[in-house]
């Protein structure tokens, strides 16, 4: 149901009689790993496994069906981006099944064929393309609300108010600027100091030595950004253990962090699209099943 797709509280009927827009972007590259190892076997004419496309493919039919009008889909054409030209250690799509990997392709022709706006990335992610596509969005004063369909932290930085959430679809769970907050500690803003600081084990990179969820929290909560923090740690102005260990190492390995801030950045200026229209769902067909053989 439509409620499923949207914060409690639902959209207000002024909303429908006013024309607003609910955008939805979704994380194609993390809705085919998920339906990859949820679903059985599934082939094709060919005798290619296509399990995981049919899956992604329904359950956006599915956003359709339960009243999603907007619809982008964002795909890691190739997993490798500018990014590993900064950190050798990130991410690549080394240890990618072969079953798996092959239904990259698959995947966005599938979504393609069934009427939805698709961003295969290159040189950028497919993060990158949900944190562009979002700003893009919220820009337009007919949209009433974006909502980021991943459970990728990364994207908590993309969230805005109430304007622009997230929301991980498994679980059904939403996550507004405050919720941000409580789970993290910080504001969406200060959300690739966090990672810098912490790691991200997914992405490849460590951190620094010493800090954890709880020291990095309780320091950008005050200070927002790695330049703020004091090289003094008798400055800091915040309750957190071992402050000298901390500051020793945000000090020893200041640029580090700095690059690892870049990394976590999601980049917003990718031209997408010149309008919101051009995520509007326009397929002829009913939704379905995928062509045979996608």
């Amino acid at each position: 149901m439509l409620r499923n797709l949207i914060p409690p509280g639902g959209i207000p009927a002024s909303a429908h009689q006013n024309c607003a827009v609910f955008v939805h972007l979704v994380d194609g590259t993390y809705e085919l790993f998920r339906h990859y190892y949820a679903l059985p076997s599934a082939r094709d004419d060919e005798g290619r496994e296509v399990a995981a496309v049919r899956g992604v493919i329904a359950s956006i039919q599915g956003m359709v069906r339960d009243g999603a009008t907007h619809i982008g889909v964002a795909t890691d054409h190739v997993i490798e981006s500018f990014r590993n030209e900064l950190w050798a250690g990130y991410k690549t799509g080394e240890g990618i099944e072969p079953e798996l990997w092959a239904q990259f392709p698959l995947l966005e022709a599938a979504l393609v064929a069934a009427g939805f706006t698709v961003w295969p990335m290159v040189e950028f992610e497919a993060d990158d393309a949900l944190a562009a596509a979002a700003a893009l969005a919220a820009r337009d004063p007919r949209v009433e609300r974006v909502i980021i369909c991943t459970p990728d932290k990364d994207l908590a930085q993309c969230v805005r108010g109430t304007h622009v959430v997230q929301l991980n679809r498994r679980t059904r769970t939403f996550f507004d600027e405050d919720a941000i907050r409580a789970k993290f500690g910080v504001s969406p803003a200060s959300i690739p100091d966090y990672l810098a600081l912490v790691g991200d084990t997914a992405d490849g990179f460590p951190g620094l030595p010493g800090w954890g969820a709880k020291s990095a929290a309780a320091v950008l909560a005050r200070y927002e950004h790695i330049e703020a923090i004091p090289v003094d740690p008798r400055d800091w102005m915040v309750n957190v253990s071992s402050p000298g260990r901390l500051a020793q190492s945000l000090q020893r390995d200041r640029e580090l962090a700095l690059l690892f801030r870049t990394l976590a950045t999601l980049r917003t200026d990718i031209p997408l699209f010149d309008d919101v229209d051009a995520l509007r769902w326009t397929a002829a067909a009913s939704p379905g099943q995928p062509p045979r053989g996608s």
